[in-house]
C-alpha cells in the first residue's frame, strides 16, 4: 500500500541526514541504501505478483471476496513488457468529486453489494478498464493506464518519436463512464474524449488535468461530476513545446473540421432540396442524413459505420450476428412521458461497455462486422408494422440475392420484390420480414435515398447503380466527414474476448435455480426431489439449439430423443421445456419462467414419483455478451 508515499518519505529523510555536514552529491546507490536499511524494497519485492503464462497457471476457484464490494471480473495481471524506444502515455486517474447525484448514498458496509462505477478507455486500438468503485458523491479511483503513443510506423523503429510528431497524433482517449447496479444492470454516464496533447508543453511532461463529465442524451449539457486525470509522458520528452503551438495546432485543428463539416451540411442540404423535387410526398420518407450521439453531438450516419474485423474473436458472418443479437436491447431513456422516442445512436465504445443498446446500434455494429467480413452491406432505416421506426442490416450478394439481417434478433430473410405490374394470376412472394417502408440506406461509404414511387419494402428493387431508384450522396463529401483519422469520427474500439467463465457461469446459475425452484414448491406444500443423470441428458438440447440460432442447422435431436426415451421408465410422463435469456440473473429468469404457463406446470408438478431436472448452459461471445439457455423438466407416474 502507498509504497510511493513511504519512498519518498525516505528520500525526503536520507536527503536531510547525508547532506547535512558537506553537500556532497548522492548517487543511486545511495538511496537504494537507504531504501534497503528500511526493509522497504524487501516488502515491495514480497508484494510484487509476478505472473506466470496463463497456460502454467492452475485454475483455483475464487475465494470469496472480503471487500465490501463483488469485483465481478477480476483482474488479469499481464507482463506489460515495456519497450525503451517508444513512446507511453501513463494516465493516472486519482479519484472523482462533485458526482452530486450519490451525494445522499450512505457508506457500504462490508460485505454489502453496492452499485460501482467503472472507467473503460480506448486509445489507439488499446482498451482498459479501471477497477469498479462503489458509487459515492467522490468515488475513489486510484488507477493507472499506460497507453502506447508510438504504434504505427514500425519501419522506423530507429528513432523516437518526438514531441512534434506526436503533436500530430490527433487520436483522443476515449473515456466511458459505466455505472453497475445491485442487480448487475448497467447505465451509461458519462462518455468524454480527452485532448491528452497538452501534456506535450508541461513542464517535465507531467499534467494534472480536473475532466468535467457531461451526462448522456438528454442530460448532454447537465455535469455528472469531475476526475481528476494525471498525465505523464515515458520516457521524458527531451525538449517540451511551448503552450502556444499546442493551442495553435488544436485551433487549426478545430478550424479545419468546422470547415468540412459546415460544407457536409451545404452539400447535405442541397442534396436533400433536390430530393424532395422529385417528389413532394418524399418529405414522410423516413431519410436520416444526420443523427445524435449519446453527447448531443449531431454526426453524418455514415461516420458510425467502419469495417470492423474481429480477429479470432468470430469466425463467421451468422456468428456476428448471434454475437451482436445477444448484446441487450434497450432503447434510450426518457424522463416523464410523451411517447416520443428519444433519439441517441451510441458511438462502439458506449455500447460495447455498457452492454446494451437501441436497435440503431445492434445495426451500425452488425453493419460494421459484416463489411469486415468482405460482404457489401448497408444498414436500411425505415419502419415496421405499426409505422414504429426501424432499422435493420442488408447485404447484397454479386448475384444480386438481397438478404435482410436483424440486427436484434439474428434472422435473415431473402428479399424478393413484388411486381405490382403483374397480372393477378400471378403468384407473388410472401414477405417473412416484419419490415413495411425503406427510406434510405447507407455504410462507411456510401448513402442513398429511396425515390422509387412507393417505400414499401415489398415493391422495393435493389438496383443500386439506378439513380432513377436511389439516390446517391457524392462519395467525396462522406468521405471529407466520415474518413478515420478526421477528428469528427471517433476511432473504433476493437473487441475485447470474453472474461466470463461459461462452465463456472452455467453452474452458478444452474445451482441458484435449483434452490429458487426447491422454495417455490416448499411454499406450494411439495417436496422435491432432483434428477442429476435426467439434467445431464438435456445438455445436448441445448447445444443444438444455439447451432441452430448461430447456423440455422439443426443437428443431434435423435440422439436426444432417444437418450430422454430410455431415461423415462414406461407408464411415466416426461415435460421439458427451453427458455433463452441475454443475461446472468438467476431469479430474473426464474420469474420469467413462473410466467410462461408451460414452464409453470413443470415447476409445480404434482403426482407419483415426481423428478424435477434443471440445466442452464451459457454460450459466451466476445465484450462478455451471453447467450443463456435454461431447461426445465420433469418426469411423473401417469395416474390416470
Amino acid at each position: 500500500m502507498d509504497v510511493h508515499g513511504r519512498i519518498r518519505e525516505v528520500l525526503a529523510e536520507t536527503i536531510r541526514e547525508e547532506l547535512a555536514p558537506e553537500h556532497q552529491q548522492l548517487s543511486t546507490e545511495d538511496l537504494m541504501k537507504a531504501l534497503r536499511q528500511r526493509g522497504i524494497i524487501d516488502d515491495v519485492m514480497k508484494e510484487l505478483k509476478f505472473v506466470t503464462d496463463a497456460s502454467e497457471k492452475e485454475r483455483t476457484s475464487a475465494p470469496k471476496p472480503s471487500t465490501h464490494f463483488v469485483d465481478r471480473e477480476p483482474p488479469v495481471l499481464e507482463k506489460t513488457n515495456i519497450d525503451p524506444t517508444r513512446r507511453y502515455l501513463y494516465l493516472q486517474v486519482l479519484g472523482g468529486k462533485a458526482f452530486l447525484e450519490h451525494l445522499q448514498e450512505p457508506e457500504p458496509l462490508p460485505g454489502q453489494i453496492c452499485s460501482t462505477f467503472t472507467l473503460c478507455l480506448h486509445f489507439r486500438n488499446q482498451r482498459f478498464r479501471s477497477k469498479p468503485v462503489p458509487c459515492a458523491c467522490e468515488p475513489d479511483f486510484h488507477d493507472g493506464f499506460l497507453l502506447e503513443v508510438h504504434k504505427d510506423n514500425l519501419g522506423d523503429g530507429s528513432k523516437m518519436v518526438d514531441a512534434t510528431a506526436m503533436l500530430s497524433i490527433c487520436d483522443p482517449v476515449h473515456m466511458v463512464l459505466i455505472k453497475t447496479d445491485t442487480f448487475g444492470e448497467t447505465t451509461l454516464v458519462a462518455s468524454y474524449f480527452l485532448e491528452w496533447r497538452s501534456v506535450l508543453a508541461a513542464e517535465n511532461g507531467i499534467t494534472n488535468v480536473a475532466v468535467e463529465l457531461l451526462g448522456v442524451g438528454t442530460e448532454s449539457k447537465v455535469p455528472v461530476g469531475v476526475l481528476n486525470i494525471r498525465l505523464e509522458v515515458y520516457p521524458q520528452l527531451n525538449k517540451t513545446l511551448s503552450p502556444e503551438i499546442t493551442n495553435t495546432q488544436f485551433a487549426l485543428e478545430r478550424q479545419k473540421t468546422a470547415e468540412k463539416e459546415r460544407l457536409f451540411l451545404v452539400y447535405a442540404k442541397q442534396w436533400w432540396r433536390e430530393y424532395l423535387q422529385i417528389r413532394p410526398t418524399h418529405n414522410v420518407r423516413l431519410v436520416k442524413i444526420f443523427a445524435q450521439d449519446e453527447n448531443g453531438v449531431n454526426r453524418p450516419v455514415c461516420s458510425y459505420i467502419r469495417p470492423l474485423r474481429a480477429g479470432r474473436l468470430l469466425d463467421t458472418p451468422r456468428q456476428a450476428a448471434r454475437f451482436v443479437s445477444v448484446l441487450g436491447y434497450e432503447r434510450a431513456p426518457v424522463i416523464g412521458g410523451g411517447g416520443g422516442k428519444q433519439e441517441q445512436w451510441c458511438t462502439l465504445l458506449a455500447f460495447l461497455c455498457r452492454n446494451k443498446g437501441d436497435c440503431e446500434d445492434h445495426a451500425n455494429l452488425l453493419c460494421s462486422l459484416l463489411l469486415g467480413f468482405g460482404l457489401e452491406t448497408f444498414v436500411c432505416v425505415g419502419t415496421k408494422a405499426k409505422g414504429v421506426p426501424h432499422t435493420w442490416v442488408m447485404t447484397c450478394g454479386t448475384d444480386g440475392t438481397i438478404t435482410f439481417w436483424e440486427s436484434l434478433t439474428g434472422h435473415r430473410y431473402i428479399h424478393r420484390p413484388v411486381n405490382p405490374d403483374d397480372p393477378p394470376l400471378v403468384e407473388q412472394p410472401k414477405p417473412l420480414y416484419p419490415y413495411r417502408t425503406i427510406g434510405c440506406i447507407f455504410n462507411h461509404q456510401k448513402f442513398l435515398g429511396n425515390c422509387q414511387p412507393s417505400d414499401a419494402v415489398e415493391v422495393c428493387v435493389f438496383h443500386l447503380h439506378d439513380e432513377s431508384k436511389w439516390k446517391p450522396m457524392s462519395g467525396e463529401a462522406i468521405k471529407s466527414v466520415c474518413s478515420p483519422g478526421t477528428s469528427s469520427v471517433p476511432p473504433f474500439p476493437p473487441l475485447c474476448a470474453s472474461a466470463v467463465d461459461a462452465a463456472v457461469t452455467s453452474n452458478d446459475v444452474e445451482v441458484q435455480l435449483r434452490i429458487l425452484v426447491s422454495e417455490h414448491r416448499k411454499d406450494l406444500g411439495l417436496s422435491t426431489v432432483w434428477d442429476d443423470h435426467l439434467s445431464y441428458l438435456l445438455s445436448p438440447a441445448l447445444a443444438a439449439y444455439e447451432l441452430e440460432r448461430t447456423t440455422g442447422i439443426s443437428a443431434g435431436n435423435e440422439e436426444f430423443q432417444d437418450a430422454v426415451r430410455r431415461a423415462v421408465p414406461d407408464g411415466h410422463t416426461f415435460k421439458g421445456f427451453p427458455i433463452h435469456f441475454v443475461y446472468r440473473n438467476a431469479r430474473r429468469a426464474f420469474a420469467t419462467c413462473l410466467r410462461s404457463p408451460f414452464c409453470e406446470e413443470i415447476i409445480c408438478c404434482r403426482g407419483d414419483q415426481v423428478r424435477l431436472a434443471v440445466r442452464v448452459r451459457v454460450f459466451t461471445y466476445p465484450e462478455s455478451a451471453c447467450a443463456v439457455w435454461i431447461m426445465l423438466a420433469c418426469k411423473y407416474r401417469s395416474v390416470l
